[in-house]
């Protein structure tokens, strides 16, 4: 039985100012994900500060608003069979040093801050994500 879901994935500054968004988009479609809708963007702090607001209280908030405001964004909505874990499988693990072989951030990222992809961490969160950079 299909379990179809969307999520959101960003491609973050570090990736997209390494030109790197189509080499990643490339590499979801050969995983099986579809790209429903996708745009390239740049978000003001504030903004980041209201997506990231789940994680308001820990230490590395405001760098993490900083970074993702810092420059161009590419935000897309993936679909595929149980695609919030499915994805959160192919981009490995937050810190690249500690992520599998053949992960997008093992391939692609610089430095735990910067590990050039960010993926919804649970279905409920995929729809408040996806609202957040694609309300209609």
């Amino acid at each position: 039985m299909s379990n179809i879901e969307q999520t959101l994935s960003i491609i973050k500054p570090d990736a997209v100012e390494r030109n790197l968004q189509d080499q990643i988009k490339n590499e979801f479609k050969n995983n099986g994900f579809e790209i429903l809708k996708e745009k390239k963007i740049h978000i003001s702090k504030e903004e980041a500060e209201k997506f990231y607001k789940v994680h308001e209280s820990k230490p590395f908030y405001n760098d993490l608003c900083a970074y993702l405001s810092s420059g161009p964004i590419v935000v897309m909505s993936l679909q595929k069979d149980n695609a919030v874990l499915e994805n959160r499988k192919f981009m490995g693990a937050t810190n690249p040093k500690d992520a599998e072989e053949g992960t997008l951030r093992k391939k692609y990222g610089i430095s735990i801050d910067k590990n050039s992809v960010h993926g919804s961490d649970s279905v409920e969160n995929a729809k408040i994500e996806l609202d957040f950079f694609f309300k209609d």
